[in-house]
């Protein structure tokens, strides 16, 4: 078909080809921006559905990590208990190092004083007789 001479067509027959072809170009536009559209749109569902994944990992490995951290909890709370007995034990130790040092003490002296009077009892001659005592016994 041959195209029609410009000179023999209609103003009318001009206007519908040109909205004819307005109306292409618009389609093609349209269709350009719609699949741009519809790829963005998809990416936007895949991204939903890995961060909701995410998300529920998220939340059970805090879970986990909330257990983990009173488990830590309880260990330090009886570490410390247990500490505070080991203290409770030593100051009792010193308490009765302190004690057994005393009366290792109040035995010399009075070790000490038996010397003395078996000294002055043999006329404060020979040598001071007495016990000494080295230790606890």
């Amino acid at each position: 078909m041959a195209t029609p001479d410009p000179t023999t067509t209609t103003p009318t027959q001009r206007t519908a080809e040109a909205r004819s072809a307005f109306l292409a170009s618009l389609t093609s536009v349209g269709s350009q921006g719609d699949a741009e559209l519809h790829a963005r749109a998809q990416d936007i569902h895949t991204s939903a559905a890995a961060l909701a994944r995410q998300d529920a990992a998220v939340a059970t490995q805090t879970d986990a990590l909330a257990r983990q951290t009173a488990q830590y909890q309880q260990l330090a709370d009886d570490s410390r208990g247990k500490l505070k007995e080991i203290g409770d034990v030593q100051n009792w130790a010193e308490m009765i190092e302190r004690d057994l040092l005393v009366l290792e003490e109040t035995m010399r002296i009075v070790d000490g004083e038996e010397a003395e009077e078996a000294a002055r009892g043999a006329g404060g001659r020979g040598k001071v007789e007495g016990r000494r005592r080295r230790g606890w016994f």
